[in-house]
């Protein structure tokens, strides 16, 4: 059940968007036991943002939360493909695109809660 939402400062075409979806939903695979079937996405993109004082560059920040990895398995694998696609498809130079990740410890979808003791 992971969440993935991607601020970018760049206008983003909706074939551009829904590349970027699908791509993700495939390196999501990356982190062990997920996949795009169950996949939240949110992509934002003309943001008003600014790294190293410039906000003229294309960024990327990306947020990955993921329920039920708390040993982190795939993270640098997902990074690696995180930051290809962004850098294929809106052309954002790899050391501008930044990755936070966090762990979710409780997740609740379709009226139903999941916690920390729901897996091993």
């Amino acid at each position: 059940m992971p969440f993935i939402t991607a601020r970018v400062n760049v206008p983003v075409k909706k074939e551009q968007e829904l590349m970027i979806k699908s791509r993700l939903g495939k390196a999501i695979e990356a982190v062990p036991g997920k996949s795009e079937e169950y996949l939240l996405c949110n992509i934002e993109d003309n943001r008003h943002m600014y790294l190293r004082g410039n906000g003229d560059t294309p960024i990327a920040y990306i947020e990955a939360a993921i329920w039920g990895n708390e040993g982190h398995l795939g993270y640098d694998r997902f990074t690696a493909e995180a930051t290809l696609i962004f850098s294929e498809i809106l052309n954002i130079a790899p050391d501008h695109v930044y990755i936070r990740y966090s762990d979710i410890p409780d997740w609740g979808v379709g009226g139903i809660n999941f916690d920390r003791n729901s897996y091993a």
